[in-house]
């Protein structure tokens, strides 16, 4: 099992920035996948970015990639999402996932998840 906190959502203005942190404990990470995801209201919950425990390979999804960046603390067992230039179109609950194995993309792919973290971006 692997238990998921995240934090540092809330409110920010357009161009701001906001740090994510998700916590997690439970088990040994050697084979772990980390991914964060969003869901906006009436929307489908989307891939934003991921990272692989072991080596720090990250992947992000396309509209994100060069805004945001994730990073991974060992020590702390804890993964990070770096989101800079927001935009109004950013505001979403923020999830935090975890499964065996490489990086993907697809939310069913995930086996753990957090409670997730609002983000809202005021224009």
């Amino acid at each position: 099992q692997v238990q998921l906190v995240e934090s540092g959502g809330g409110l920010v203005q357009a161009g701001g920035s906001l740090r994510l942190s998700c916590a997690a404990s439970g088990r040994a990470f050697s084979n772990i996948a980390m991914g964060w995801f969003r869901q906006a209201p009436g929307k489908e919950r989307e891939f934003v970015a991921g990272i692989y425990w072991s080596g720090g390979s990250t992947l992000y999804s396309g509209s994100m990639k060069g805004r945001f960046t994730m990073s991974r603390d060992n020590a702390k067992n804890t993964v990070y999402l770096q989101m800079n230039s927001l935009e109004p179109e950013d505001t979403a609950l923020y999830y935090c996932a975890a499964r065996r194995g490489v990086v993907l993309t697809t939310m069913v792919a995930y086996d753990y998840w957090g409670q997730g973290t609002p983000v809202t971006v005021s224009s």
